[in-house]
């Protein structure tokens, strides 16, 4: 059996990834299964109808790739919608957020493409058996997760209330949020049925084709064409070095991992006690974003540019300004890093499929563009930024973090403490944080986390490591409820 390291965002989810181990899986397949129990205990945050991407360290040593599995724009079948079907919600939730839900806020998902691609390429299990855990989850039933319930609480009446089947699942008689375990029947069959015809079952077969139906029929735009059109793309990871570890997150068209690469190249030499420092890296790269890579029509071009900036003028530089995450790394040298995400939640279940849609449309700090200003076909915006590393001594590492704007910031500091302080994985990720909120616009903010009260909105980071000597370690952030396995 394969010693593997999982780091995962519940209990419930690590569970399912130490079954598979058990059962002679690697590290991709115990990734993949407890990511799809997360998109059963994670309501509001992550559901089947995710967009996500995953970065893999092959165990031989190759290079490192991202599978891209980020959201479409959709609109092939009724372009003339285009506008329809949406409303915006304010919320106190992040420190305050307006979010556009309703059909027309459904994107076109891509998690579970990539799932497919990943395990074609790397699974060691059959696929049908990384669907069981997610499976038995939904029939016996499940308590929201920490983060789930945290985030409801703010909107299960406003986002998760105005659809009935949504309602329903999630309220008491009182009408209050649920306090009790909640069972998902036709999310299981649905989960049965990709389990039995493969991930495409999603996207071109029935149950593909009763989710296109209903968006439709609500006045969304996400259509038939738009599901069968969608495709995972594998992409070289971007690289970027920090000390002897070679490291590698998601590449542009996302805009999480380009964030990453330059904050890691500017602290370079630098621990986490330069707060300073940390204020005026986050200011200048998240100032570049805000003003550049969120605006851009060539992100490959201008992040390349950047970065080439950083690296000729290194400090000099500085003076221009809904998520859940699962890292698995095994004793063969392979390394998993999974972070998926539904955005807010358009409110809406899918007729028949105990889906929970997206609203990533939605999300309108990563639609600068516009609700639907993006042609279809065309990938959304993500901070997502799931990375690997590979260490000269032969070791492996996993990592990434849900937060929307703050995942970037919650894995560049984690790195710094763990490659630049020297300290281990775990007081890396415990290590207080500091995040600039719209960095060099009007209403920045510099946050500074109170080491005695540390808080979910500060990220939730998920890591594993196999060392030079052979250790595998795992660590999960006291921020949100996860949950850590070490087997074999």
């Amino acid at each position: 059996m394969t010693s593997v390291a999982i780091a995962a965002p519940n209990t419930a989810a690590a569970d399912a990834g130490e079954q598979i181990v058990r059962a002679g899986g690697n590290a991709i397949d115990a990734a993949l299964a407890a990511a799809f129990v997360t998109m059963v205990n994670e309501v509001g945050l992550v559901s089947p109808s995710a967009g996500g991407f995953l970065t893999i360290q092959p165990p031989d040593g190759s290079a490192p790739v991202t599978i891209d599995g980020w959201m479409d724009m959709p609109g092939r079948d009724v372009p003339e919608r285009l506008g329809r079907a949406t409303w915006d919600v304010d919320s106190i939730y992040g420190g305050g957020v307006v979010m556009t839900i309703g059909p027309g806020s459904v994107a076109t998902h891509g998690a579970i493409a990539a799932f497919g691609e990943a395990h074609r390429r790397w699974g060691h299990l059959p696929w049908a058996e990384l669907l069981r855990p997610a499976i038995d989850v939904a029939r016996k039933g499940f308590r929201l997760s920490a983060a789930s319930r945290y985030y409801l609480e703010y909107v299960h009446e406003s986002v998760f209330g105005w659809d009935d089947a949504s309602r329903e699942a999630l309220h008491g008689p009182d009408g209050r949020l649920a306090d009790h375990d909640l069972v998902a029947g036709d999310l299981a069959d649905t989960f049965e049925r990709i389990a039995r015809l493969g991930p495409q079952e999603f996207y071109t077969g029935d149950v593909g084709r009763a989710i296109a139906a209903d968006v439709l029929e609500r006045g969304g735009l996400m259509g038939p064409d738009d599901l069968a059109a969608y495709a995972p793309v594998v992409r070289p990871a971007l690289t970027a070095r920090m000390e002897d570890w070679t490291l590698g997150t998601n590449p542009p068209p996302a805009v999480g991992g380009v964030c990453v690469a330059a904050m890691l190249r500017l602290m370079a030499g630098h621990g986490l006690t330069d707060r300073e420092l940390l204020v005026r890296v986050q200011r200048r790269v998240l100032g570049e974003r805000l003003r550049v890579f969120d605006h851009t029509d060539d992100l490959e071009r201008d992040a390349a540019a950047f970065l080439d900036l950083v690296d000729r003028d290194g400090l000099a530089a500085l003076e221009s300004g809904s998520t859940a995450h699962v890292s698995t790394t095994d004793s063969d040298g392979t390394a998993c890093a999974v972070t998926v995400s539904s955005g807010y939640g358009s409110g809406m279940v899918a007729r028949g499929t105990g889906v929970w849609l997206n609203n990533c449309l939605g999300e309108q700090e990563l639609n600068p563009r516009g609700l639907h200003g993006l042609p279809f076909g065309s990938r959304l915006l993500s901070n997502m930024a799931p990375t690997v590393g590979r260490h000269a001594d032969g070791g492996v590492l996993a990592i990434g973090s849900p937060g929307a704007d703050r995942i970037t910031t919650a894995i560049f500091q984690t790195l710094t403490g763990l490659v630049e302080d020297g300290l281990s994985l775990q007081e890396a990720i415990d290590h207080p944080r500091v995040h600039v909120h719209r960095a060099g616009m009007p209403t920045e903010e510099i946050k500074v986390e109170d080491p005695d009260e540390l808080t979910m909105y500060f990220g939730g980071v998920a890591g594993t490591l196999l060392t030079g000597d052979g250790r595998l370690v795992a660590a999960a952030d006291p921020r949100r409820d996860g949950a850590v396995r070490l087997i074999g």
